[in-house]
């Protein structure tokens, strides 16, 4: 397995990856009489998620809309958007134009971890949203790739060139990007199907009882807060994560964390649930740390050492859209996390 953490560790030029990872089949067209074959490997999948799949700059709300419309035929059939998939079906369908919105390119220094004919690793900073969104039109990573690279993938959506997957705004870390739509259905299936394999490094208040367990109780949107997420029993869907402690200090924990599923602040809410919220995650129940209060001292009038969530995606695992070989990128903590690290090695040891 083929493994980088930053980005002196560029495969020699002399090596490059193959740059065709073009599949016509894939590509997004617009308005043209579309005809595509299920793969053996599709096996009783609804057609609205299967092709929102495949075409995912567009929103599965307008392909179910396509399909309702009469726009979608299977085996030369009009089909429902419940119609489960069999291996060999053969799909004719005529997609909608896309509106067109204009990305501004913003000169905007990004971290690369990786880079190849196919895909952008980079090691994305806090304080950034991934892509723009309510208000939200300026400084967000889509504007800073939009500036770096001219070619980039469609995207998850509207406003995502290039977007496989996410990371919260304050989340530090791993993050891949795509330059093609065939390198990003390649690489955004890995994800649905839970294939991709995703770390973090979390330092939280108290130190659980277990020293590794499983997390699983299933998330939904927050009953009265919008921006929230909550655990919704009845009408949550599945949330998995797996952590272990790696270092245990008085009153606080560095965890290594696992999800096995990608549901929005999963990590946070997960850790808040078990009563051990991530460190300066005021949304989720995590408290700012000083100085003072790490050396049992008097409190004083000073700057916290973290004031953003204390979570980073350390490390991702896929299989590269190309070649076909695993490959594994990995980002250090950042200087706020190892400076509370340092601290807490410092000053609460057990």
């Amino acid at each position: 397995m083929e493994q980088y953490r930053n980005q002196h560790q560029l495969p020699p030029k002399s090596k490059p990856v193959e740059r065709d990872c073009s599949n016509p089949s894939e590509e997004q067209t617009e308005h043209k009489p579309l005809r595509l074959e299920v793969g053996r490997s599709i096996k009783e999948r609804r057609i609205d998620k299967y092709l929102h799949g495949r075409f995912s700059s567009f929103s599965r709300v307008m392909i179910q809309k396509q399909i309702g419309a009469g726009a979608v035929k299977v085996n030369g059939k009009v089909v429902k958007c419940s119609f489960k998939l069999s291996p060999g079906d053969k799909i004719e369908l005529t997609l909608p134009e896309l509106t067109s919105r204009e990305i501004l390119a913003e000169d905007i220094p990004l971290d690369i971890i990786y880079e190849d004919d196919c895909l952008i690793v980079l090691n994305k900073q806090a304080d950034m949203i991934v892509h723009p969104a309510r208000g939200n039109t300026h400084g967000t990573l889509v504007n800073a790739l939009a500036y770096y690279c001219e070619n980039l993938s469609s995207g998850l959506g509207e406003f995502r060139p290039g977007i496989v997957h996410r990371l919260d705004r304050n989340t530090t870390g791993v993050m891949v990007a795509t330059k093609n739509d065939s390198a990003q259905w390649k690489i955004a299936r890995q994800f649905e199907h839970r294939q991709a394999r995703k770390s973090y490094l979390a330092i939280v208040h108290g130190v659980p009882e277990l020293m590794s367990d499983r997390i699983s109780v299933p998330l939904g949107v927050h009953p009265r807060v919008r921006e929230k997420y909550a655990i919704r029993p009845e009408i949550g869907k599945e949330a998995i994560t797996f952590y272990e402690v790696i270092e245990a200090f008085r009153g606080f924990s560095l965890l290594k964390l696992t999800p096995k599923t990608g549901r929005t602040h999963q990590i946070r809410v997960h850790l808040s649930y078990i009563k051990h919220p991530i460190v300066a995650d005021d949304m989720y129940g995590g408290k700012l740390v000083y100085v003072w209060q790490l050396k049992d001292a008097k409190p004083a009038v000073e700057e916290p050492i973290i004031s953003r969530p204390a979570l980073h995606a350390n490390a991702l695992e896929f299989k590269h859209p190309t070649s076909g070989k695993m490959v594994k990128f990995e980002a250090p903590l950042p200087e706020d996390m190892q400076n509370l690290l340092d601290m807490l090695r410092a000053h609460r040891k057990v």
